[in-house]
Protein backbone atom coordinates (compact mmCIF):
# COMPACT_ATOMS: atom_id res chain seq x y z
CA UNK A 1 0.00 0.00 0.00
CA UNK A 2 0.98 3.30 -0.84
CA UNK A 3 1.59 6.42 1.03
CA UNK A 4 -0.51 9.97 -0.05
CA UNK A 5 1.80 12.80 0.47
CA UNK A 6 0.91 16.31 0.72
CA UNK A 7 4.60 18.00 -0.27
CA UNK A 8 4.32 21.81 -0.01
CA UNK A 9 6.79 25.12 -0.14
CA UNK A 10 4.95 27.54 2.33
CA UNK A 11 6.28 30.56 3.78
CA UNK A 12 6.49 30.80 6.98
CA UNK A 13 3.42 32.37 7.79
CA UNK A 14 1.76 29.39 6.16
CA UNK A 15 1.23 30.66 2.31
CA UNK A 16 1.95 29.05 -0.46
CA UNK A 17 1.29 32.23 -2.83
CA UNK A 18 0.56 35.84 -1.94
CA UNK A 19 -2.02 37.98 -2.90
CA UNK A 20 -1.42 38.58 -5.90
CA UNK A 21 -0.92 34.80 -6.85
CA UNK A 22 2.77 34.96 -7.03
CA UNK A 23 4.83 32.54 -5.13
CA UNK A 24 8.65 33.49 -6.90
CA UNK A 25 9.39 33.80 -3.12
CA UNK A 26 9.26 30.29 -2.98
CA UNK A 27 11.95 29.05 -5.52
CA UNK A 28 14.02 26.74 -3.88
CA UNK A 29 18.01 26.94 -5.05
CA UNK A 30 20.07 23.90 -5.86
CA UNK A 31 20.39 22.53 -2.44
CA UNK A 32 17.01 22.44 -1.85
CA UNK A 33 15.60 20.98 -4.90
CA UNK A 34 17.80 18.50 -5.01
CA UNK A 35 16.64 17.20 -1.88
CA UNK A 36 13.08 17.51 -3.06
CA UNK A 37 13.92 15.74 -6.27
CA UNK A 38 15.15 12.57 -3.97
CA UNK A 39 11.90 12.86 -1.96
CA UNK A 40 10.08 12.58 -5.76
CA UNK A 41 11.65 9.44 -6.47
CA UNK A 42 9.34 7.51 -4.36
CA UNK A 43 6.36 9.08 -6.50
CA UNK A 44 4.39 7.23 -9.26
CA UNK A 45 1.45 9.38 -9.19
CA UNK A 46 0.33 12.81 -8.31
CA UNK A 47 -3.09 14.01 -7.62
CA UNK A 48 -3.26 17.65 -8.84
CA UNK A 49 -6.00 20.28 -8.94
CA UNK A 50 -6.22 22.59 -12.04
CA UNK A 51 -4.42 25.85 -11.10
CA UNK A 52 -1.38 23.63 -9.40
CA UNK A 53 -1.71 21.33 -12.92
CA UNK A 54 -1.20 24.71 -14.87
CA UNK A 55 1.72 25.47 -12.45
CA UNK A 56 3.22 21.83 -12.29
CA UNK A 57 2.91 21.80 -16.38
CA UNK A 58 5.81 23.76 -17.29
CA UNK A 59 8.13 20.48 -16.51
CA UNK A 60 7.31 19.13 -19.42
CA UNK A 61 6.77 22.44 -21.24
CA UNK A 62 10.41 22.96 -20.55
CA UNK A 63 11.69 20.30 -22.79
CA UNK A 64 14.61 17.84 -23.21
CA UNK A 65 17.73 20.36 -23.16
CA UNK A 66 21.43 20.13 -22.45
CA UNK A 67 21.39 23.16 -21.46
CA UNK A 68 19.43 22.49 -18.15
CA UNK A 69 20.98 22.63 -15.02
CA UNK A 70 21.33 18.96 -13.60
CA UNK A 71 18.50 19.48 -10.50
CA UNK A 72 16.48 21.00 -13.02
CA UNK A 73 16.66 18.48 -15.62
CA UNK A 74 16.31 15.25 -13.28
CA UNK A 75 13.33 16.40 -11.78
CA UNK A 76 11.73 16.92 -15.18
CA UNK A 77 12.30 13.27 -15.55
CA UNK A 78 10.48 12.22 -12.70
CA UNK A 79 8.05 14.53 -13.44
CA UNK A 80 7.36 12.95 -17.12
CA UNK A 81 7.79 9.68 -16.00
CA UNK A 82 5.11 9.64 -13.18
CA UNK A 83 1.29 9.19 -13.85
CA UNK A 84 -0.80 12.49 -13.68
CA UNK A 85 -4.27 12.86 -12.38
CA UNK A 86 -6.10 16.49 -12.48
CA UNK A 87 -9.23 17.09 -11.11
CA UNK A 88 -11.22 19.90 -12.81
CA UNK A 89 -15.19 20.35 -13.89
CA UNK A 90 -13.79 22.85 -16.44
CA UNK A 91 -10.74 21.27 -18.28
CA UNK A 92 -11.20 20.27 -21.42
CA UNK A 93 -7.79 18.50 -22.37
CA UNK A 94 -3.93 17.80 -20.75
CA UNK A 95 -0.59 19.04 -22.66
CA UNK A 96 1.35 16.67 -20.56
CA UNK A 97 1.95 12.44 -20.84
CA UNK A 98 0.63 10.25 -18.50
CA UNK A 99 -2.32 12.60 -17.97
CA UNK A 100 -5.84 11.87 -17.50
CA UNK A 101 -8.62 14.24 -16.15
CA UNK A 102 -11.10 13.41 -13.42
CA UNK A 103 -14.44 15.62 -13.04
CA UNK A 104 -14.71 15.24 -9.24
CA UNK A 105 -12.48 13.76 -6.20
CA UNK A 106 -13.69 10.95 -5.11
CA UNK A 107 -12.41 9.77 -1.65
CA UNK A 108 -13.02 5.94 -2.14
CA UNK A 109 -11.25 6.00 -5.28
CA UNK A 110 -8.14 7.69 -4.16
CA UNK A 111 -8.19 4.94 -0.90
CA UNK A 112 -8.77 2.10 -3.92
CA UNK A 113 -5.79 4.16 -5.68
CA UNK A 114 -3.61 3.88 -2.29
CA UNK A 115 -4.25 0.29 -2.03
CA UNK A 116 -3.67 -0.80 -5.37
CA UNK A 117 0.03 1.28 -6.02
CA UNK A 118 3.59 -0.03 -5.23
CA UNK A 119 4.86 4.00 -5.19
CA UNK A 120 3.76 6.86 -3.79
CA UNK A 121 1.13 9.27 -4.31
CA UNK A 122 1.67 12.84 -4.11
CA UNK A 123 -0.95 15.23 -3.93
CA UNK A 124 -0.61 19.02 -4.50
CA UNK A 125 -2.35 22.24 -4.76
CA UNK A 126 -4.06 23.26 -1.16
CA UNK A 127 -7.52 22.93 -2.44
CA UNK A 128 -6.96 19.58 -3.59
CA UNK A 129 -5.25 18.84 -0.33
CA UNK A 130 -7.81 19.91 2.18
CA UNK A 131 -10.40 17.88 0.72
CA UNK A 132 -8.00 14.84 1.25
CA UNK A 133 -7.58 15.68 4.61
CA UNK A 134 -10.50 16.19 5.64
CA UNK A 135 -11.22 12.00 4.25
CA UNK A 136 -8.65 11.33 6.36
CA UNK A 137 -6.35 9.69 3.12
CA UNK A 138 -3.37 12.15 4.02
CA UNK A 139 -0.74 9.92 5.54
CA UNK A 140 2.17 12.49 5.35
CA UNK A 141 3.25 15.85 5.15
CA UNK A 142 6.73 17.49 3.67
CA UNK A 143 6.53 20.95 4.50
CA UNK A 144 9.76 23.15 3.16
CA UNK A 145 9.87 26.51 5.33
CA UNK A 146 10.56 29.29 2.72
CA UNK A 147 12.20 32.08 4.82
CA UNK A 148 9.82 34.71 4.08
CA UNK A 149 6.58 36.64 5.76
CA UNK A 150 4.00 37.11 2.79
CA UNK A 151 1.69 38.29 5.02
CA UNK A 152 -1.60 37.10 2.53
CA UNK A 153 -3.11 35.13 -0.25
CA UNK A 154 -3.71 31.23 -0.22
CA UNK A 155 -3.18 29.32 2.47
CA UNK A 156 -1.64 25.92 2.68
CA UNK A 157 -4.20 24.44 4.28
CA UNK A 158 -7.96 25.40 3.98
CA UNK A 159 -10.76 24.95 6.74
CA UNK A 160 -8.94 21.05 7.50
CA UNK A 161 -9.58 19.38 10.54
CA UNK A 162 -7.50 19.27 13.11
CA UNK A 163 -4.72 16.65 12.92
CA UNK A 164 -2.67 14.63 15.21
CA UNK A 165 0.88 14.54 13.98
CA UNK A 166 4.46 12.82 14.39
CA UNK A 167 7.03 14.33 13.28
CA UNK A 168 9.62 11.93 11.30
CA UNK A 169 12.37 14.06 10.05
CA UNK A 170 14.16 17.47 9.65
CA UNK A 171 16.64 19.54 7.57
CA UNK A 172 17.58 23.14 7.67
CA UNK A 173 19.44 24.21 4.42
CA UNK A 174 22.22 27.04 3.92
CA UNK A 175 19.44 29.24 2.54
CA UNK A 176 17.23 29.64 5.24
CA UNK A 177 14.56 26.92 3.91
CA UNK A 178 13.26 24.69 6.20
CA UNK A 179 12.29 20.73 5.75
CA UNK A 180 9.52 19.26 8.10
CA UNK A 181 8.34 15.62 7.78
CA UNK A 182 5.20 14.43 9.62
CA UNK A 183 3.11 11.49 9.63
CA UNK A 184 -0.71 11.63 10.41
CA UNK A 185 -1.31 9.53 13.41
CA UNK A 186 -4.34 7.00 13.37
Amino acid sequence: MSKLIYSMIASLDGFVADESGRFDWAEPDESVHSFINDLERSVGTYLLGRRMYGVMSWWEAIGESSELPPHIADFTKLWREADKVVYSATLSDVSTSQTRIERHFDPDAVRAMKAGSERDISIGGPTLASAAIAAGLVDEYQLFVSPVIVGGGLRAFLDVPGQDLELLGERRFDNGFVYLRYRTRR
